[in-house]
């Protein structure tokens, strides 16, 4: 599914337009960005949780040569599927 075929579910179940559903999930999609980038984790009841998580530099290998290479540490995004989510994908 693409975003705007997202928009359109969304605002057919809703009774909202399309410019109104796809600002809210563009306001949506940003809130998340921004607090998880922050540091801070949203957690969504029945949904899931997103958070980041720090990766430590390590040693790596270049696959064409074979040489090391050192891989710096970083963040990443994680999200973990809640227990409703879960149980509706495998139902």
């Amino acid at each position: 599914m693409t975003k705007n075929e997202l928009i359109s579910k969304v605002a057919g179940q809703t009774g909202y337009t399309k410019k109104d559903t796809g600002a809210v999930i563009d306001a949506l999609v940003e809130a998340i960005i921004d607090t998880v980038a922050s540091g801070e984790k949203i957690s969504i009841v029945g949904f899931g949780t997103f958070e980041a998580t720090e990766r430590a530099a390590r040693t790596g290998r270049n696959p064409q040569t074979g040489e090391a290479i050192e891989i710096a540490a970083s963040r990443s995004p994680k999200f973990k599927a809640g227990s409703a989510f879960k149980t509706a994908v495998n139902a």
